[in-house]
């Protein structure tokens, strides 16, 4: 008994000792990335997108929305303040849907994550989340047009934390915020997968998840919902899932459904929609998913 409970610990220690390796450096790179934006940065993109409200840009606004978002490296709890800021101001709320949509799927940091799942992969996520932060203004501007959409009544604008006055001792403050957020959830991650490499057979992947199957995007969108903790811990999962055959459309499905559904972003859309405006948002996200997951299947 004791020796088959060591070979199993060699197992997975190498399973996770090799995926640790193949991640760890963009993990780094992606917190290093994260702090430089959020620190030096992130202001001016909040002010880039305080100006896009002077200018008459109309649909061309929720294009420009949705890049700031991704651009923006504030968590969900961290952009509705700011978007209730931007609200008060007098901003559209057909731009602000496409800000908040693609800021909680993507930011600076997650891009550099997803590096690791390789070119094709962080193509698709980069551009499903830019498209959906579109889709979520286009649909806001057709039908809520003469009416607000969102209710930010309970958020004020959040104290900024990088105030320390020496430049590179606010920088290592924010990142070693960023590490302890996420540092537990990407060794979890690996872990995971490690135990996921030795104990899934390559074969129920690909039948679950692979051969461009409607099926397989559905599926892989339903379990994007509980799943998602962090962007970082789940991208071991991915890279081992796409390894063993799953399909690029459900990838692109999980990668959407997981960070829109993930439980903290949850709570705070449900304050500023309401229980009717909520289910409208899960239903987007996951109609959204689904139609992006089958079209990259059928072109890639």
């Amino acid at each position: 008994m004791t020796d088959i409970v060591h070979r199993e610990a060699v197992y997975l220690w190498y399973y996770f000792s090799v995926q640790f390796e193949q991640i760890f450096r963009y993990w780094v790179m992606g917190m290093a990335m994260g702090s430089l934006v959020s620190v030096f940065f992130k202001d001016r993109i909040h002010n880039m997108f305080c100006h896009l409200g002077e200018k008459k840009l109309g649909t061309a606004g929720i294009v420009a929305a949705s890049l700031l978002g991704i651009a923006s490296p504030l968590c969900m709890y961290g952009t509705i303040p700011i978007a209730a800021s931007f609200s008060k101001s007098g901003m559209r709320d057909d731009w602000l849907a496409a800000f908040m949509m693609s800021s909680v799927l993507l930011n600076p940091q997650l891009i550099l994550y997803s590096a690791a799942l390789g070119a094709a992969a962080l193509t698709v996520r980069i551009i499903a989340c830019f498209l959906c932060g579109i889709a979520a203004g286009v649909l806001i501007r057709l039908f809520y047009k003469d009416k607000p959409f969102f209710r930010f009544d309970s958020f004020d604008e959040p104290g900024n934390r990088d105030t320390d006055p020496n430049r590179l001792i606010r920088y290592l403050k924010n990142l070693w915020r960023n590490i302890r957020a996420t540092g537990l959830y990407f060794i979890m991650g690996i872990a995971l997968s490690a135990i996921f490499q030795r104990y899934v057979p390559a074969d129920i992947v690909t039948n679950l998840f692979g051969d461009n199957k409607a099926f397989g995007v559905l599926m892989a969108a339903t379990i994007g919902v509980p799943l998602y903790a962090c962007g970082g811990g789940t991208i071991p999962l991915l890279q081992v899932w796409l390894y063993d055959g799953m399909s690029m459309g459900s990838a692109a499905a999980f990668m959407i459904t997981g960070p829109a559904t993930k439980i903290t972003n949850l709570g705070a859309v449900k304050i500023v929609l309401g229980a009717g405006r909520f289910a409208l948002y899960l239903g987007f996200v996951m109609c959204f998913s689904l139609l992006a997951g089958l079209v990259v299947n059928v072109i890639i």
